[in-house]
């Protein structure tokens, strides 16, 4: 059976994620390098077809990677060496990592990598308080060179412009400027010794026999004169100044730092949040700002030198600046803790998601950026939904409240209690957005609200456990509440709240939900199955079993296999697709499984992360971690860090065996289908993932016969048979040449080549038009498309509307996104006309 090509296309990481640098990336040609610190294991990824080229161990954990300006070759520091690899190229290589030589210098751990212009050699900063300098190939006159001078960790090692003159800052604030008295251009190849040495007299030789007499003197080409070797002599060092950043005393550590080479700006973090400006090498300071009271964890410069980009891992925040004009560009925080709910807009133009840290984030889906954040609640968000407006989000909390926000004027404008305290698990919202309903997780009770009174109407007793998910009917006045009891419990609103029906379960419930026509409800358990059944009848009508589907990792303290291991093996999310033929399910599981209702089978399984950092990633047991006294994962082997300072026990000199760690398990909180029928979003771990049709890089046709050729269409193009013409390039299914068929179409015959359309490629057009208002400037024309298709074929559409809703609500959010657009700027017209056409009349 065939499956739709889903691929993540946004990836909204959360805090822990994306700052803390726990995968490096480099690219090369179009290709990307990963690679995993903590496990040491790489891969070369191509941007292009999207695909694992290859997988590489570098036997240990990675620090730090950079490529060469040249691009042929990359620098990995694990431990205190470097190694130099050669850079994979576009012919395939049985093994696209070929080491060239492997550095060894630094008594301790290295912590940066920097390279000159020239990819003549490249710089190494230590932990041990020392910088060195290597030669990326065989230099007579340089092969390593120390650097000291410092007190502290070297936390960023910068080389100047076409220059081997280097710039050093170390972890207490000191900057150390050294000057080389060699040029790039002075570094002469070391002679070749042994066989190769004999190998170019030889050469050499044979050589001059054929050119005898041909010239008087002869020169041997890569070797110097006896006297200008020594007049050139070795490269030498000499530091030239000495600059301090915390000049005021108190001590604060320098956290990140970055260069930019051709304007001489340096940027510098600290633990505080303050990061300087200076302009090097006079050292002179441009500015000097706090953008928070946490860390900053990373800093990067653009290539022009006018944006600064700010990473603080303490707050998940991202920040890109414009020093010039002292301005923010972007301005982006993340979740502090993990996310435990979603839910799309009724267009699919926005998300709205909600944490343990209590705030509730809605998202662009287009831009991937959070526009608006409500910190309202006090404790962690446990369920958010939109209302069927699109401009109101009902959330619930642990803080025992359940608020509204308004998403035209960003504030909560209602909040919503019960008589006695009490914690909501879940919160759902009717069709018409009246009525509003919470699930008490403590007084195993069902609340019922008014949205616009905010009166409490009634509360639902009967449950004999937490309940754990609501939901209701989108056709009827029909609610389903879950709960550990093992039952579920179906309440109708139009007969007074009365139970209609009681579902009753082999094991405890964990969620919920109907498919979009309300004619099925399916309903995840512990026991790892997901049941469908018939709401109207009480009836079971199917069960999926996913235990062996869900596949639990085994965690890092546990002494057996995941296989053996009992615990979290059962969904915990579930949501149908926009046309209801699918269903997704996740738990705690690093994988997401789509299944066909109707014929409950698997369709595919996505795994949402390899990121062996979180726990509960491995299957089986790692031997390599078992000792006569326990397991070695309770030994934390990195030092703690209270405030950017690390605190070792006396006498430690690499690590702490005092100090403990977290890994935060993965998992998947919540999965919600894109009204669309586009796209999915799970929140997991790792943070927002988004999937969607990517249909740009696959062959998909229709109905494809020989007769189906680009020539064929072309010349019904010509012919000016559009009909004929618009159908060959459906059944083709290529992009570039539907767009040139349709727009081949005058405008002043739609109407007459719409209505030859038959009803199935009706379907077709719409959602192609639907994708080409994201990209396409002739809005007009395709406004005109849209509207004749759908006044021409709207009564045969209605029998169909099942099928036709996402179709049709992928239409409506991209036509909705350029209304907005368009209404913003012609409100800016209307003020400024309004503004500008008094003053100059009164003027006249």
């Amino acid at each position: 059976m065939r499956h739709p090509p889903w691929r993540c296309a946004a990836h909204t990481a959360g805090p822990r994620a994306c700052l803390q640098g726990l995968v490096r990336a480099c690219h090369v040609w179009g290709l990307g390098l990963l690679s995993l610190p903590t496990g040491g294991d790489a891969l070369l990824v191509s941007l292009v077809c999207r695909s694992v080229l290859h997988h590489f161990h570098f036997k240990g954990a990675v620090h730090s990677v950079s490529f060469s300006p040249d691009g042929r070759k990359f620098v990995v520091t694990k431990g205190n060496i470097a190694q130099v690899y050669h850079a994979p190229g576009r012919k395939r290589e049985f093994n696209a990592f070929v080491l060239d030589k492997t550095y060894f210098g630094p008594y301790d751990e290295t912590t940066c990598i920097d390279w000159t212009d020239d990819s003549r050699c490249f710089a190494v900063g230590s932990r041990d308080m020392s910088t060195w300098v290597f030669g990326a190939e065989r230099w007579d006159n340089l092969i390593y060179y120390a650097l000291g001078g410092h007190k502290d960790a070297i936390v960023a090692c910068f080389f100047e412009a076409s220059s081997l003159d280097l710039y050093t800052l170390s972890q207490d604030g000191a900057l150390c400027v050294w000057q080389c008295d060699t040029l790039p251009e002075g570094l002469r190849l070391k002679a070749p010794t042994g066989w190769k040495a004999d190998l170019l007299q030889r050469e050499e030789e044979q050589e001059e026999e054929e050119e005898e007499g041909a010239e008087s003197e002869t020169t041997i080409r890569g070797k110097a004169t006896p006297a200008a070797e020594e007049q050139q002599g070795k490269v030498k060092y000499s530091r030239v100044a000495k600059y301090f950043f915390n000049k005021e005393g108190d001590f604060n550590n320098l956290t990140a730092a970055a260069y930019h080479k051709k304007v001489h700006l340096l940027v510098t973090g600290f633990a505080s949040g303050i990061f300087h400006l200076h302009e090097l090498p006079e050292f002179n300071l441009i500015h000097s700002l706090s953008i928070s009271d946490q860390r900053v964890a990373s800093v990067a410069i653009n290539s022009s030198g006018d944006w600064i980009a700010f990473g603080c891992s303490g707050l998940g925040q991202l920040l890109v600046w414009e020093w010039q004009s002292e301005s923010y560009v972007l301005k982006q925080q993340g979740h502090f803790n993990s996310m435990v709910s979603l839910a799309y807009s009724p267009d699919g133009q926005y998300i709205v998601t909600g944490g343990d840290d209590g705030k509730v984030k809605v998202w662009n889906t287009l831009s991937g950026f959070c526009f608006v954040t409500f910190t309202e609640h006090s404790s962690g968000v446990t369920g958010v939904t939109f209302t069927t407006t699109g401009y109101v989000i009902v959330t619930s909390s642990m803080d025992g409240t359940v608020r509204a926000f308004d998403l035209h004027r960003y504030r909560n404008f209602r909040t919503f209690t019960s008589p006695r305290p009490t914690q909501f698990s879940c919160v759902a919202v009717d069709s018409s957005g009246e009525i509003v309903s919470a699930g008490a997780q403590d007084s195993f009770e069902v609340f019922i609200w008014s949205m616009q009174t905010g009166r409490l109407l009634d509360v639902l007793s009967g449950h004999e456990g937490p309940i754990s998910g609501l939901c209701f009917n989108p056709m009827k006045s029909v609610l389903a509440s879950a709960s550990w009891d093992r039952t579920v419990r179906l309440w109708d609103m139009a007969d007074s709240w009365r139970t209609t029906e009681t579902l009753a379960l082999t094991s405890d419930a964990l969620a919920v939900t109907f498919r979009p026509d309300g004619a099925e409800l399916a309903v995840a358990t512990l026991n790892s199955q997901i049941t469908f059944w018939d709401p109207e009848n009480a009836v079971q009508t199917g069960s999926i079993e996913g235990r062996h589907d869900l596949k639990t990792g085994r965690k890092e303290l546990d002494k057996i296999t995941a296989k053996h291991s009992a615990k979290g093996k059962a969904f915990t999310t579930l949501c149908y697709s926009a046309d209801g033929q699918s269903i997704l399910a996740g738990g705690m599981s690093k994988f997401v499984c789509i299944y066909h209702v109707r014929e409950q089978i698997l369709r595919k399984k996505f795994e949402i992360s390899c990121n062996l950092s979180l726990d509960a990633m491995e299957e089986f047991l790692n031997r390599r971690k078992m000792t006569e006294f326990g397991n070695l994962a309770l030994i934390d082997q990195d030092a703690a860090e209270e405030g950017g300072v690390a605190i070792p026990l006396p006498g430690v000199k690499k690590g702490d065996m005092s100090s403990r760690h977290f890994k935060p398990e993965i998992r998947v909180t919540s999965l919600r289908f894109s009204p669309t029928g586009r796209c999915w979003a799970a929140t997991t771990t790792e943070g927002l993932l988004i999937y969607s049709l990517d249909a740009q890089m696959l062959f998909d046709p229709f109905e494809l016969d020989t007769s189906v050729t680009p020539v064929r269409i072309r010349a019904a193009l010509r012919q000016r048979d559009f009909t004929r013409a618009i159908l060959l390039a459906f059944r083709l299914n290529e992009r570039k040449l539907l767009q040139e068929t349709l727009e081949a179409v005058p405008w002043d015959e739609i109407e007459v080549v719409s209505s030859s359309l038959p009803d199935l490629y009706v379907e077709k057009v719409l959602e192609f038009l639907a994708s080409s208002f994201e990209v396409s400037r002739h809005l007009e024309f395709y406004l005109i498309w849209t509207q004749k298709l759908l006044m021409v074929h709207g009564q045969k559409l209605k029998s169909r509307v099942g099928t036709l809703l996402p179709a049709i609500q992928f239409l409506q959010k991209s036509i909705q996104h350029h209304l907005d657009d368009v209404s913003k700027l012609c409100d800016w017209n209307r003020y400024n006309l309004q503004y500008r056409w008094p003053s100059r009349s009164s003027g006249a």
